[in-house]
Parts: structure tokens; sequence; C-alpha cells
């Protein structure tokens, strides 16, 4: 099982590569149906819709397209009495991004979410609990051929140590992607700068930023390490997650003057997260290839 490595990848490229855009959010618009799935039932129940979704950012331009798995993790698998194992539910997810794909030349990052909701502030799981999570989520995306463990929106420091020990100690290809508050910390309370310190000591490929406004990125600039390699996906959604639709208030065309005022020579990848869709994955594509 031949495994891209993302770096690699990325310097052939001499740019940033393109990401896709929202999963969960683009599904639960088309189905109208919402539970702690989340969208993750749809991989199981409706595959040929998820895999229309990856193809759809694949012909958009996506060159990385992240598997559809931000509810697989057993913290959540466990609240319900599911039909099939916990590795069935990751491994069949991981195989409708590898049907997308086919023979492209296209990467597949396996997303490992937080254990519990994104914007929860406390914990209510035990900590033996949170490290089983992440450690057999984490496991059973890149047994299942993933090409890297993409641990997105994440926003504790709890988590983050069980994450970052788990895939360095076992040589497991990962990016840290995360969620940073408008006073630029992480929700446990740490600043960004102690964040980004312990990260840079194991390792991940690249420390991206996820899930929340451009507007509070370009505040966060300043405290990026110059020499730190680095990913985005910003929110294009205004609102909260109160809803099962999730409104688009940035335009494809807007969503680029980001991406081109943003991305810089260390930045390996650029994507659109909430509320965002293949038109801006096709503008973002255009962007770099034009520049490129």
């Amino acid at each position: 099982m031949t495994k891209h490595n993302l770096l690699s990848v990325w310097k052939d490229r001499k740019r940033p590569l393109i990401l896709d855009g929202a999963n969960g959010g683009v599904l639960q618009e088309k189905v109208k149906e919402h539970n702690l799935l989340w969208s993750s039932w749809l991989n199981i129940e409706n595959p040929n819709l998820v895999i229309s979704l990856h193809s759809a950012y694949i012909e958009a331009g996506a060159e990385i397209i992240t598997t559809n798995t931000f509810r697989t993790n057993p913290h959540f698998y466990n609240k319900y009495k599911l039909k099939y194992s916990q590795r069935e539910f990751v491994t069949a997810s991981v195989h409708l991004a590898k049907l997308a794909r086919g023979k492209k030349k296209v990467l597949i990052a396996g997303s490992n979410p937080p254990a519990e909701d994104c914007y929860q502030p406390e914990r209510t799981i035990s900590p033996s609990e949170l490290s089983s999570n992440h450690i057999t989520h984490i496991n059973l995306l890149y047994e299942s051929g993933v090409d890297f463990v993409l641990n997105e929106t994440q926003s504790h420091f709890d988590e983050l140590k069980i994450i970052c020990r788990h895939c360095s100690e076992n040589k497991i290809p990962y990016v840290v992607s995360l969620l940073i508050t408008p006073d630029l910390k992480i929700l446990s309370g740490e600043s960004v700068a102690e964040v980004i310190d312990y990260l840079r000591k194991h390792n991940p490929m690249v420390v991206s930023f996820n899930c929340f406004r451009p507007e509070t990125y370009k505040k966060l600039i300043p405290l990026i390490p110059g020499d730190l390699h680095t990913g985005f996906y910003f929110n294009c959604h205004s609102g909260h997650f109160d809803s099962t639709v999730l409104k688009c208030d940035i335009s494809p065309a807007e969503y680029v003057g980001y991406a081109k005022d943003y991305a810089d020579k260390n930045t390996v990848f650029v994507g659109s997260c909430c509320g965002s869709n293949p038109a801006h994955t096709k503008k973002i594509r255009a962007l770099f290839d034009e520049k490129n």
C-alpha cells in the first residue's frame, strides 16, 4: 500500500497544495437530518452521496481530500448501537475517499476530530477515555490507508499531548490543525505561542489553523514562526453551530482574497472550512495555478 508524503508532494508542486472544503455541512444540507454522528452515518447509509462530494472537490481542483470521519471516533461511535464494528465504520469511511480518488494523484487526509464537541470548553470524559479515543481512531485511520492523519479543529492541550506523543512515537505522519479563539488562545486557555512551542518538539509535518474566521488569522500571523510549515482553512459562514444548515457569507471570490494575502513560502496547503463548497476550492486552485 503506497502512501504519499505530504511535504514531498508540496515541494514538487512548488506552491501550496489545495485542500478540499466542508464535508459534513454540505452533506447535512442535502439530507436535512442530524444526530450525534453528524454526517458520518452517511458513509454507511448513503455512500454514493459521500463519494459524489469527494469527487466534486477533486473535479474542482482539490489535491488533498479529507475523509468524512469527523464523527467516526470512539466517543461518538459508542453512543449508538450500530450494526457494524468501530473498525468497519472507519475503514468503510476511508474507502469512499479511495474510490473517489481512483488513480488520480490526490492525497487522502484522515480526519481525526476533537473527542467531544469542537466548541466545548469543558471536559466531560475521563483522561483514559480521551486517550483511548484518539489512539484508537488515529490507528484505524492510518491502518485504513490514509496518507496522513489530519488532527483538525483541536483546541485542548490534553488532546494535543495525546495526539502528538502517539503519532511521533509510532511514526505516523500527522498534521495538527488548531482552532483559535479571537483572543489568540485555544479553548483550554493556553496561548498560541505556548501551543506552537509544544507542537514543534513533536514534529508534526504541518501546524495548520481551521474553523475560525479569517480576521482572527490576520491577528495571528505575527505569532507564527517564519520557518514553520503551515496551512489554513477558514470558516465561510456566520452565526453559531445551532442548526444543521451553515449559510455561507464569504463568497468564493472573497475567500480567494484571503488565500492570496495569507499564503506564504511555508504554506503547505490552503482549503476552506464550514460554510464552503467546491466552488471555493475551484477559485483557490485557479489562484495558485495562475501564480505558479
